[in-house]
């Protein structure tokens, strides 16, 4: 073979051999991939709360976002974008670049019984969010306004039986871990009431403190200070066990209903596709927050018990809780037209 075929040849192989290894390294990125999370946050985070100011989500966020501003060296912005029970805020989400700088601080309602409850969403909560981690656990609290005449379960449901009985309930949105609290309360004893829908728990609160409904299922963060004022009357816990946080509230299986236990969780979910060494970074820095004492005393004053799992753990509860919420929903006949 003369030397020009030879050298035409090797350097069809060495082009061949470059090519090779540039597909290589397109197809597996390796360290260059942990690029973006080994400076993972050099800019401010968004972090939106799909509910309205003033409710359990937003106290929640913020307490969080705070922390994470601390470890983080970046601002982390508490954004509310409330309506459509959560949907509008966690769509923004789902839809948001996936580089970790705008996140979701969900509620359990959006994430696992909205999808019962609609007949289409605008995302899949399963395909187009990445859990990041489970941040808190919340019972929740039946109160009233003070002049209801009925002071414990035992004469809620004693008045709400009653033949003229007409009682309305409000929850932070139709669909809510709390609105389904009140239906399976209402199929558990035969209380005659309606629920009253709002965009948020905070609003929802103030018009039972003024008078406007009588009654509202929500979550003790929530309803806590105006417990302790004195502007509203708390009728019992829908735990399974009393709140760490106010131990002297009865549990509505204290009340007679046993085994009644409805509580509502609160996470941190990305987008789809956010890369995972940014989800484990993440991941790590709430976990430590967490654990902090400060951190699980001020959780535990507003009735919350801190999680902190991992996002393979989450994405299980999310699971777990799809299935179980559809059977509650489609049993209590409720659906969003």
């Amino acid at each position: 073979m003369d030397p020009d075929t030879q050298r035409c040849g090797r350097g069809r192989r060495l082009a061949l051999a470059a090519s090779l290894l540039s597909a290589l390294l397109l197809a597996n990125p390796g360290p260059a991939s942990a690029q973006p999370a080994a400076r993972y946050p050099d800019k401010p985070i968004r972090l939106i709360v799909p509910f309205a100011v003033g409710g359990t989500s937003d106290v929640f966020a913020r307490l969080v976002g705070q922390k994470l501003s601390t470890a983080f060296g970046q601002q982390v912005v508490v954004e509310n974008r409330p309506g459509a029970n959560g949907n509008i805020g966690t769509d923004i989400v789902a839809k948001a670049e996936p580089d970790g700088y705008t996140l979701l601080f969900a509620a359990d309602g959006t994430m696992v019984i909205n999808p019962s409850l609609y007949e289409k969403l605008p995302f899949n909560v399963e395909r187009d969010l990445a859990p990041v981690s489970r941040v808190v656990l919340v019972p929740l609290i039946i109160v009233a306004n003070p002049q209801l005449k009925a002071s414990t379960l035992p004469e809620l449901v004693a008045l709400g039986r009653r033949a003229d009985a007409d009682l309305d309930f409000s929850s932070a949105g139709l669909g809510s871990t709390g609105h389904l609290a009140g239906e399976l309360l209402k199929s558990r004893t035969g209380i005659r009431m309606s629920h009253v829908a709002y965009k948020g728990g905070g609003q929802a609160v103030t018009d039972v403190v003024g008078g406007q409904v009588p009654l509202l299922v929500t979550a003790l963060a929530t309803a806590d200070p105006f417990i302790k004022s004195g502007k509203l009357k708390a009728i019992a816990m829908t735990s399974g066990k009393r709140a760490a946080g106010a131990p002297d509230i009865p549990t509505v299986a204290e009340g007679g209903v046993p085994g009644f236990d409805v509580s509502s969780w609160y996470g941190i979910l990305a987008p789809a596709r956010t890369p995972a060494p940014v989800i484990d970074k993440l991941h790590a820095e709430l976990a430590r927050i967490l654990q902090a004492d400060d951190v699980r005393r001020r959780f535990r004053d507003l009735g919350g018990e801190p999680i902190g799992d991992t996002p393979q753990a989450f994405a299980g509860v999310i699971k777990e809780d799809l299935a179980k919420w559809a059977r509650i929903v489609k049993d209590a006949g409720i659906s969003v037209q």
